[in-house]
């Protein structure tokens, strides 16, 4: 029989299967560890918008960084 436990990690499962289909329509590439992550900070305080704001600076960073490598590996 399951337990409230059980019933719980189900709900929190199916709840990261939508956010993560919406995720895939909305072209986020977010995966399903990176929603949950995201969740769990949202549930504990951190402002969404706030952390909106971070990924996309995150992602512009990286793509500069692997720019920078790129012409530099180009140049050799």
């Amino acid at each position: 029989m399951p337990t409230q436990s059980d019933d719980k990690r189900q709900a929190a499962r199916e709840v990261i299967d939508i956010l993560h289909e919406i995720s895939t329509l909305l072209n986020t590439n977010l995966d399903r560890t990176d929603l949950s992550l995201c969740v769990s900070l949202i549930e504990n305080g951190v402002n969404p918008d706030a952390l909106a704001t971070i990924i996309k600076d995150l992602r512009r960073e990286d793509t500069a960084i692997s720019r920078t490598v790129a012409d530099h590996e180009f140049a050799k």
